[in-house]
C-alpha cells in the first residue's frame, strides 16, 4: 500500500521508503502521499466562507451508544405499559419536579437540572449504518449497509466550515469511524483525527475490544495513513515519546522532511505541538477528579474529550462501546437482540458505568463555566423496539431496532438545561407530543455553531446539495442566554 501510495504521488520528487522520516517508531511519510490526509488538507484550505460567523467557543463532544440504546429502558420509562413492553426497571424521580429516568442511573437523576431529555426525534431508517448515516448527515444513504456515508456527517461539516481557523490541535477527533458515517463527498481532509482507530468500527461486526480515545503506556502508536486518507495513530511507540521527536525532525530542513509541502508540515506541527501532546497526558489532572470519573474507559475517554476541547477541539465524537461479561453477551455495542445479549443484564452492567462517567462529565463542564460553549450529547442511532423479543431457544429478553422513536440526552452548550421534550405515547412507540425529524438537533447543533445549514455544496458529480435538508431547531433548547 505504501508503495502504491508512492507511485500516484503527485508530487515532481517521488519519495522512496528510506525517505520517509522513522523517529521514534512514527512514520511520517503518509503525511507526503497523494492521498494527504485530512489534518494537511485541513491546514491547506484557508479561504473563508459564507454564511453566519461561527461562535468561536461552541464545542460538541458525541458519546455515541452505536447500535441503538433502549430508550424505554433509560430515558422514557413506561411503568404502567403491559410486562412485555416496559421491562423490569423502575422509573426515579431527579431533582427536577416531573422528569423520570431509570433506576440505574442515580447520579445522573441528582443532575436533571443540568440536562435536558429529547424524546420525540425519528426518522426512517431502521438498520444500523443507514441509521447512522440519516442521523448524522441528515440525508438518507442509497446503499442501506454502506460502511462509509454518501453524505458528510456532522463532524466532517464542522471540520469543512471552520478548518480557515484551525488552531493548535485537530478541530475533529474520534476515538474511531462510525459503521455508516464519515466525510462523504467532501473528502478525506475533512475526516476526524483518530488516535488508534479499528476499521472493525465501520462495517457490521457488533464485537470488538472497545476502542479507546484516551492513550494509556500500552497503547503503542505511530503515525500511519488509513486506506481512506484520514491520518491516525499506530501501535508502534508510546504516543508522547513519538510526539516528542517532531520538532527536531521538523528542525532539519536537510531531511527527508525537507519534501513536505508548507501544508504537510503545518500537520505534523500540529500533532508535535504541545497542546495536543497536553491533551492526552491525563497524568495531568487531578488524580482526585480522575476518580470521580472512573476506573473505566468510558471515564477516562469522556475526560479526554474534554481535555481535547479546552485545547481547541471543536468536535470530539467517541463511541461507547463495553465488554460485557460472557454470560450476558458476545457484543461490545448497544445491538440489543436477543440472538446478541440479555438486554437488561447488559444495562445493568453498562448503566453504573455511564451513569459516573457522564454525571463526572456534566459536573466537570458546569464547574469549569463550559456548560454555555459545551455540548454534550449521548444517543445511538435509533432507539429500540417497544415490544420485549426472545428469538432463539435462550429465551433471553431483547429488543429490536426502531427509528420511530428515540431518547437523546443533552448538557450544556448554552442551551435550555432541565426539561424534557416532546412525548412519546404510552407503549413509547412514537411521538406523541412535539414530533420532530432527528434533523431538528442537527439544525440545533448547526445553530449554536453559526454554520448555515443552507450554504450548498457540490458533491463528486457537482450536483449542488444544502448542508441539511430543510428543518427548523428545536426552539425549546434555544431559550438561554438569546440563542
Amino acid at each position: 500500500m505504501l508503495r502504491s501510495m508512492v507511485r500516484d504521488m503527485p508530487h515532481s520528487h517521488t519519495l522512496n521508503r528510506r525517505d520517509w522520516l522513522k523517529l521514534g517508531g512514527l512514520s511520517l511519510g503518509a503525511l507526503v502521499s497523494g492521498a494527504e490526509p485530512n489534518l494537511a488538507r485541513l491546514l491547506a484550505a484557508q479561504e473563508s466562507r459564507g454564511g453566519s460567523a461561527p461562535d468561536r467557543d461552541f464545542s460538541v463532544i458525541l458519546f455515541w451508544a452505536n447500535g441503538g440504546p433502549s430508550h424505554l429502558d433509560t430515558f422514557d420509562l413506561k411503568p404502567d405499559a403491559p410486562a412485555e413492553i416496559r421491562g423490569p426497571f423502575r422509573p426515579i424521580k431527579t431533582n427536577v419536579t416531573g422528569i423520570h429516568i431509570t433506576e440505574h442511573l442515580p447520579r445522573l437523576a441528582k443532575l436533571a437540572d443540568k440536562f435536558a431529555i429529547v424524546r420525540s426525534l425519528h426518522h426512517n431508517r431502521a438498520e444500523h449504518s443507514g441509521g447512522t448515516h440519516r442521523f448524522l448527515t441528515g440525508y438518507p444513504s442509497l446503499a442501506a449497509n454502506l460502511n462509509d456515508a454518501e453524505y458528510p456527517d456532522i463532524g466532517s461539516i464542522v471540520s469543512n466550515e471552520l478548518n480557515h481557523r484551525a488552531g493548535e490541535v485537530p478541530i475533529y477527533v474520534s476515538n474511531t469511524k462510525f459503521y455508516g458515517s464519515g466525510p462523504g463527498y467532501l473528502g478525506p481532509r475533512c475526516a476526524p483525527f483518530m488516535p488508534v482507530a479499528n476499521p472493525l468500527t465501520s462495517t457490521g461486526a457488533n464485537s470488538y475490544d472497545p476502542v479507546r480515545l484516551h492513550q494509556i503506556g500500552e497503547n503503542r502508536a505511530g503515525l500511519n495513513l488509513d486506506p481512506d486518507g484520514t491520518v491516525t495513530l499506530r501501535r508502534r511507540d508510546d504516543l508522547r515519546r513519538a510526539l516528542d521527536t517532531l520538532p527536531r525532525a521538523l528542525d532539519d530542513r536537510s531531511g527527508p522532511t525537507a519534501a513536505f509541502g508548507e501544508h504537510q508540515r503545518r500537520a505534523v506541527e500540529l500533532l508535535a505541538g504541545p497542546r495536543t501532546r497536553t491533551a492526552f497526558d491525563l497524568n495531568r489532572e487531578d488524580p482526585r477528579l480522575l476518580a470521580k470519573y472512573g476506573d473505566s474507559v468510558w471515564g477516562r475517554d469522556l475526560l479526554t474529550a474534554r481535555r481535547l476541547i479546552e485545547a481547541g477541539a471543536r468536535f470530539v465524537q467517541c463511541q461507547a462501546n463495553l465488554r460485557l461479561r460472557p454470560a450476558t453477551g458476545q457484543i461490545t455495542t448497544w445491538d440489543d437482540h436477543s440472538v446478541n445479549v440479555d438486554i437488561f443484564r447488559a444495562y445493568e452492567e453498562r448503566m453504573p458505568i455511564l451513569d459516573r462517567a457522564v454525571s463526572a462529565l456534566i459536573d466537570d463542564l458546569f464547574d469549569r463555566g463550559l456548560d454555555r460553549h459545551v455540548l454534550f450529547i449521548f444517543c445511538g442511532e435509533f432507539g429500540r423496539t417497544p415490544r420485549i423479543e426472545s428469538q432463539d431457544a435462550s429465551r433471553r429478553p431483547g429488543r429490536d431496532h426502531w427509528p420511530r422513536a428515540m431518547s437523546v440526552l443533552l448538557a450544556g452548550g448554552g442551551l435550555q438545561m432541565g426539561q424534557v421534550i416532546g412525548r412519546t405515547n404510552a407503549r413509547g412507540e412514537e411521538p406523541a407530543d412535539r414530533a420532530m425529524d432527528s434533523n431538528a438537533l442537527l439544525a440545533t447543533i448547526y445553530h449554536r455553531f453559526g454554520i448555515d445549514r443552507d450554504r450548498v455544496y457540490r458533491d463528486r458529480s457537482g450536483r449542488p446539495i444544502p448542508i441539511l435538508p430543510e428543518c427548523e431547531p428545536i426552539s425549546e433548547l434555544l431559550r438561554r442566554f438569546g440563542t
